[in-house]
């Protein structure tokens, strides 16, 4: 199994995550963001990470990886076991995904005008959640999900993106905490992800 995977890549760092959690076996192949290799190429039709490849199988889009690797390695279980649950998971992943991943990562690709207001968003985002961490460790409940490997990136990165939360963000910040204490992250970072703290 290999990953191929940007070295600041959101979603590339929650797959990484994933990876180590499962305490899977995989060769994790960096590559450079700006210049995506010709292997990749060959491997995705749109030269992005996170490109998973399981023998045969090539896959790429982060759910889609994260998704396969919980059901191929259901141990620790990642996504709730019935489907309410599961698709309020589902629903979860799409809005962090809609709300703040993309919006970020636009923002950082494209050095656009409105990075204020995408700031903004994603701040007023994590303040507004802030009172659930006072009621459950993790965004699903008391267990670490798929959730939780979407958000972590993000959380690390508050700093590099000039995202600073006001005191009433405490329970965001001690749930941040929490996600970077586990061995499955710290496990999970690239060189250039460590210096962004």
């Amino acid at each position: 199994m290999a990953l191929y995977s940007g070295t600041d890549c959101l979603y590339s760092h929650g797959c990484r995550i994933v990876l180590f959690e499962k305490e899977v076996e995989c060769q994790i192949i960096y590559v450079d963001d700006q210049r995506p290799s010709d292997e990749l190429a060959e491997l995705n039709p749109y030269n992005e990470t996170p490109t998973l490849l399981d023998r045969d199988l090539v896959l790429y889009g982060a759910q889609i990886i994260n998704e396969y690797l919980d059901e191929r390695l259901p141990h620790p279980p990642l996504m709730p076991v019935d489907p309410v649950n599961r698709g309020r998971a589902r629903l979860m992943i799409s809005r962090v995904q809609r709300d703040w991943l993309k919006p970020m990562i636009n923002d950082r690709d494209a050095n656009r005008s409105d990075s204020t207001q995408i700031r903004s968003a994603v701040r007023d985002g994590l303040i507004a959640i802030s009172p659930l961490f006072r009621e459950q460790a993790y965004m699903l409940g008391e267990e670490f999900s798929l959730v939780d490997c979407f958000v972590a990136p993000l959380l690390w990165r508050l700093k590099s993106l000039d995202i600073e939360l006001p005191r009433q963000a405490k329970p965001v910040l001690d749930y941040a905490q929490r996600l970077f204490e586990k061995s499955s992250f710290a496990s999970s970072l690239s060189e250039v992800e460590r210096e962004l703290s």
